[in-house]
């Protein structure tokens, strides 16, 4: 379970990256960001921003057209 949900859809990239760090920073270690954005090219950025942000992917799937990341802040 998210302890905030960022809706990104719509935004392309750089967009759903600057916003998550912006959550992120708001956030306290062990709480989980679930993100929800609609740029195919989420994938990859985010997984490269937890590995280089420290940040633990928990999880991230498809529903409908939409990407959902859940990213648990360290």
């Amino acid at each position: 379970m998210a302890d905030q949900v960022l809706d990104a859809k719509g935004l392309n990239c750089p967009l759903p990256i600057l916003r998550a760090k912006k959550a992120i920073k708001e956030m306290t270690a062990g709480q989980v960001l679930e993100i929800q954005a609609t740029d195919p090219g989420a994938v990859k950025d985010f997984e490269a921003f937890c590995r280089s942000t420290g940040n633990e992917m928990v999880d991230h799937r498809v529903d409908g057209g939409t990407y959902v990341f859940n990213i648990r802040v360290n």
